[in-house]
């Protein structure tokens, strides 16, 4: 018999707050992790997760789908593109990111984000 797994992020398993500007809530279902990560105006993954996880660059692995809010990731290569509303991305590690404007970004990701954001 099949059991079907269902939770919701008003009850996530965990949340995690950024330094400043921002949290994700984490469910597990299915023995995989889902993040629904609040990036409030401001908010840099190298100002706000990097005192965190330490490293040049974030090296997650990301697949998301962007809610609300715009956010840019910058390679290290130098490369740019920004998410808005509505995308789906998938961003591979060795990245920078950071909120364009004034509303927070609202970002569901799929990758490999049952590390994220946790102290090494």
């Amino acid at each position: 018999m099949s059991n079907i797994e269902i939770k919701t992020f008003d009850k996530a398993d965990e949340t995690r707050t950024f330094e400043g500007q921002g949290w994700a809530d984490f469910v597990t279902v299915g023995g995989r992790t889902v993040a629904r990560g609040h990036f409030e105006p401001g908010w840099r993954w190298s100002r706000n997760v990097k005192p965190i996880v330490g490293g040049d660059l974030c090296q997650v692995s990301h697949l998301g789908y962007c809610l609300e809010g715009r956010m840019r990731v910058t390679m290290g290569d130098g490369t740019e593109r920004e998410l808005t509303p509505g995308e789906v991305a998938a961003i591979p590690p060795g990245h920078d990111a950071e909120v364009v404007g004034s509303e927070t970004c609202v970002f569901l990701d799929f990758g490999e984000i049952a590390e994220y954001a946790l102290p090494k």
